[in-house]
């Protein structure tokens, strides 16, 4: 069982927050200050540290610092909890090497997301191999940490949702990493008429296509969730292409995936029904944007965007999202869509 060290001087948050991640089996230890988080991270190293910024006591910056200095802590996934969105608290925490940040008042889906989210990374890094194959495997992982250190070292940039990072035609002078948020790219027809051609969110990379082709952006590309960007200058990344084999088979192997991607969604729109075209969008937000399989996939996305996405009018989601709601495949609450029974919903692909 996984233990996660939540540190949050609110009683009710704190209890609240730890209920929700026992139910999701993590052994959960609890501190109401940043000093007592400390000495129970050293007492009982967690596998992963939740930490509010203002509190009393130490804060969550000090808890970050103290932690960072320990030779058996340095390494945790440490995600920041707090209230706060003025963008120089995320610029600072991410400055001194916090994985990720939630802002409170925050979903359950978003916070065990998250949470799997770090420690899979974490998993990743700290993979046991066969002796038999140790030496290729490591060289391999040293490779990609140039990747890692290349995307760690670069500037962050935060975007409001709607706003572009680049338009079509434009010739690219940057890479962007996803730090946070969700991006979608799209052509635009020359009435006006959009078509979303990739989803993306968090630990995807946006804008290689046109800088491995040595052209310009065939697409346009927009933030559809407020997003946390690392933004990595082209040269850079050209250099690192060139100098190292495994992070050039894996941009090869991402550019080949995106190909086939395309083609079937092509496809699905010249051939599907309307209501298998909506299904299939509603199926791929939930692959794309949600890795926890506690709950509903609950999602905020204007019926605008989802229709660029299934490939058809505005009015024609909303009349079959209607359908879907009154057979109790989804649920619509607020603005947010709510997947119910995802078997059936999935049975409209077949």
């Amino acid at each position: 069982m996984r233990r996660v060290l939540l540190i949050e001087d609110n009683d009710e948050i704190r209890e609240n927050t730890a209920e929700i991640l026992e139910l999701a089996n993590y052994k959960v230890d609890t501190a109401a200050n940043g000093k007592q988080g400390v000495e129970m991270a050293l007492g009982n190293i967690p596998d992963l540290i939740i930490c509010d910024i203002m509190m009393p006591v130490l804060d969550g910056y000090g808890v970050l610092h103290l932690l960072r200095k320990n030779e058996s802590l340095k390494n945790i996934p440490f995600i920041f909890l707090t209230a706060k969105s003025e963008r120089g608290d995320f610029r600072k925490g991410m400055e001194m090497g916090a994985d990720d940040y939630i802002t409170k008042p925050f979903s359950d889906i978003e916070l065990l997301t998250a949470i799997e989210s770090r420690l899979k990374k974490a998993a990743l890094l700290h993979k046991k191999f066969d002796p038999a194959s140790v030496q290729p495997v490591v060289e391999e992982a040293g490779n990609l940490k140039a990747l890692e250190e290349l995307v760690t070292n670069s500037a962050i940039n935060f975007y409001k949702k709607k706003r572009l990072i680049y338009d079509e035609g434009n010739h690219p002078v940057k890479l962007f990493y996803i730090q946070k948020g969700k991006v979608k790219t799209f052509k635009t027809n020359d009435d006006g008429k959009e078509l979303t051609v990739g989803l993306f969110g968090e630990g995807d990379y946006v804008g290689y296509t046109a800088i491995l082709e040595g052209g310009i952006y065939k697409e346009a590309a927009e933030v559809i969730e407020d997003a946390t960007l690392s933004i990595i200058d082209r040269q850079d990344f050209e250099k690192l292409l060139r100098a190292n084999k495994e992070v050039a088979r894996q941009f090869i192997q991402m550019l080949a995936q995106s190909v086939t991607d395309r083609e079937e969604q092509l496809v699905g729109i010249a051939y599907n029904s309307l209501r298998k075209r909506v299904a299939e969008a509603l199926v791929l937000l939930q692959k794309k944007y949600t890795k926890d399989d506690q709950g509903h996939f609950s999602m905020y996305i204007s019926r605008e965007d989802l229709a660029h996405i299934a490939g058809t009018a505005t009015e024609s989601i909303i009349r079959t999202l209607s359908d879907f709601k009154s057979e109790k495949l989804i649920d619509i609450k607020e603005g947010a869509i709510i997947i119910l029974d995802e078997k059936r919903l999935a049975a409209l692909l077949n």
